[in-house]
């Protein structure tokens, strides 16, 4: 029984996780990590984590030193760990419930498929960061169980110093201590006073060790060296701003979160990753409802005890947001910021228990219940993947149209955009990878390059403004970034569209002057001869092999022959694309063709593609006119009369392009 069940966990784990884990690879801190780990050491993550988490830095050092900086391995490591994760609080809830076999073995595979926390993927982070931590916790918790039984001092040990293990290294689990303490309590059956002086006692020691970490977070949240998110709820204390959020992490864990992936597909019919989440909820549902109905048909001994759980439940879910409260942390589910979850998976997984025990009688009821809730976690963790997979697609996209615009750069070269179109990197993520292009045999030294949003950075400490000279000084943890704004290369990525960098001499503030002023604003800073066009070493994306030459690579040449005034190649890498069957989603990416087509005295082409891309959407003629007017007086277009009759004919009367 018990090697069947296994097997249920590790077959769980892969269908939740692992179908699409060939497709997945690095995100949100995974980059820098990846990047330190391969340039720097992994010893490099012990004073790396000394602002922030210094516990943090041994496990990173361990587990790189185990595994090489390869995302494939990394998500592979991650499905080795969502399984140990699972089984660990298999074995903790068989300790803590051990005449309830059937409640210990439905909430450990609801913990394993838990569907608030979607940040599975994200792996070289949150692996070292939160899952290793957790199951060292939730071990602990079972040895303190184990020990009651076995009496046994070592147990106790063990439980003691695996609580050191998962409270030391994050914040995270902070507050989760206090659900060993309701463990204990509804462990025992004797009278209220008898069960409290008997949880206390066993209680006291991890008590105690608790004190000494918030003592620890006390002191360096206030006096060491830490530099990350401030300790902000307790500074104005407002009791309807904490009623609400207890309110909502109760609702979002113990109730929305079971079927969220039921709202999030039906919600984006008929889109093929949605069809293919509920077929895999169907399908799950049928086959675990077959697997349990067999192996849980007996019912549990003694009373169901739903209330215990559904207190014990609330509590945890409490417990459990209290660290990124603390914080003033929102709990946003689909986004970083729903890794707060990972602490409250056992307060959300038993409240959900005890409410199915509570309100329904029959076994076969029950176990259909539970067949869908797991079924549903399991949609929703597939659903999560593809996120990750389109994300990865994207990131590969982005770094290969980079090297084929910008086959080498200048060191100290800033790269500014006001935001990329891509959710789960930031600024700082992306400067990782493009390190790792640009500098491949970087050694220890300040980095070379640094990517920054001027959206998010304008006006702060690393991005004082948007005057040239200004400097630029950032600690990028172990390494710092030291330049000045003089020394920019500005880029801007659409949504729809091709990566491509900006230029004053290109009259780009004004083609592109409806995007936000925080980008167009930096467009004068924009120095393309920061870019080296033939460099000995062109710049490879890391972690993806070249893609297929569609229309973005044709682009990207076609600007960077642009750059170097050779506008015959413009055109025949335009025709050739053309020829291909490539065109542009972007209808801005048609200009440089009509620049070059006027700068080599082929009007005639020039002004035929200007009043088709104005065919195409009237929109584009503030461009179009902006290209036309950037080629006035310099020779190529007859004489004035001739040039205002082009201009004229496309409509670039300066009242009539402001309206477009």
């Amino acid at each position: 029984m018990f090697r069947s069940k296994y097997f249920l966990f590790a077959i769980i784990t892969f269908i939740a996780y692992g179908l699409l884990l060939p497709f997945t690879g690095f995100y949100w801190d995974d980059l820098p990590f990846a990047w330190i780990a391969k340039f720097l050491g992994p010893a490099e993550f012990v004073p790396a984590f000394l602002p922030f988490r210094p516990f943090l830095g041994p496990i990173f050092y361990v587990t790189t030193s185990l595994i090489p900086p390869v995302p494939l391995y990394w998500q592979i490591f991650a499905l080795v760990i969502r399984f140990l994760l699972g089984i660990s609080a298999w074995w903790m809830f068989r300790q803590i419930f051990p005449h309830k076999k059937n409640i210990a073995f439905i909430a450990a595979l609801l913990m394993l498929i838990f569907p608030g926390y979607s940040q599975h993927w994200v792996a070289l982070t949150h692996i070292n960061q939160e899952l290793i931590p957790f199951i060292f916790y939730l071990l602990s918790f079972g040895f303190t169980f184990k020990a009651l039984r076995t009496q046994k001092i070592t147990d106790t040990i063990i439980a003691l110093l695996l609580q050191i293990c998962g409270i030391f290294p994050t914040e995270y689990f902070f507050g989760i201590e206090g659900l060993r303490f309701l463990f204990l309590f509804f462990f025992f059956q004797e009278n209220f006073l008898e069960r409290l002086k008997k949880s206390l006692k066993i209680f006291f020691p991890y008590l105690l060790i608790w004190i000494l970490n918030a003592a620890w977070l006390f002191y360096y949240y206030k006096f060491g060296p830490y530099n990350s998110y401030e300790v902000t709820a307790t500074q104005s204390p407002n009791i309807i701003f904490f009623l609400t959020q207890a309110l909502d992490a109760i609702w979002k864990t113990g109730f929305y979160i079971w079927i969220q992936s039921l709202v999030l597909t039906l919600s984006s019919i008929p889109a093929p990753a949605s069809l293919l989440t509920l077929g895999l909820v169907i399908v799950s549902f049928a086959s675990l409802w077959l697997i349990l109905i067999r192996s849980l048909t007996a019912e549990d001994g003694g009373e169901s005890n739903a209330v215990s759980l559904i207190i014990i439940g609330l509590i945890g879910i409490l417990l459990g947001r209290l660290p990124s409260l603390a914080a003033n942390l929102p709990l946003t589910l689909q986004s970083s910021y729903d890794r707060f979850m990972i602490s409250m998976m056992i307060g959300g997984s038993l409240f959900i228990i005890g409410m199915i025990e509570l309100i329904f009688k029959n076994q076969k009821t029950k176990i259909v219940i539970f067949s869908a809730l797991i079924a549903l976690g399991i949609g929703q963790q597939f659903f999560n993947a593809n996120i990750f997979r389109r994300d990865w697609l994207k990131q590969g996209e982005i770094y290969w149209q980079m090297a084929w615009r910008m086959p080498a750069l200048q060191p100290n070269t800033v790269l500014l955009t006001h935001q990329m179109p891509i959710d789960y990197e930031t600024d700082l993520s992306f400067t990782a990878p493009i390190n790792w292009m640009y500098a491949p045999n970087y050694e220890r030294s300040n980095l070379p390059y640094i990517f920054l949003y001027t959206e998010k950075r304008i006006g702060g400490s690393t991005l004082p403004s948007l005057e040239k000279g200004v400097e630029i000084y950032y600690p990028y943890r172990t390494v710092d970034f030291r330049s000045s704004t003089s020394n920019a290369v500005v880029i801007y990525m659409p949504q729809h569209g091709c990566l491509r960098v900006l230029d004053s001499k290109r009259g780009d503030e004004e083609i592109y002057s409806r995007e936000p002023s925080v980008l167009t604003d930096a467009i004068h800073l924009s120095d393309v001869s920061r870019i080296i066009p033939n460099p000995q070493t062109f710049a490879v994306a890391p972690f993806f092999s070249d893609p297929e030459h569609e229309w973005c690579y044709y682009f990207a040449k076609a600007e960077l022959a642009q750059q170097q005034e050779d506008y015959q190649q413009v055109i025949a890498l335009g025709n050739e694309a053309i020829s291909l069957g490539f065109t542009p989603e972007d209808l801005n990416e048609w200009l440089i063709f009509v620049d070059a087509y006027i700068k080599t005295d082929d009007v005639e082409s020039a002004e035929e593609l200007s009043n088709e891309i104005l065919r195409e959407d009237a929109r584009i003629r503030r461009g179009v006119c902006t290209v036309w007017e950037q080629n006035q007086g310099s020779g190529q277009v007859g004489g004035a009369e001739d040039f205002k009759s082009v201009l004229l004919s496309l409509g670039c009367n300066h009242d009539e392009c402001l309206t477009h």
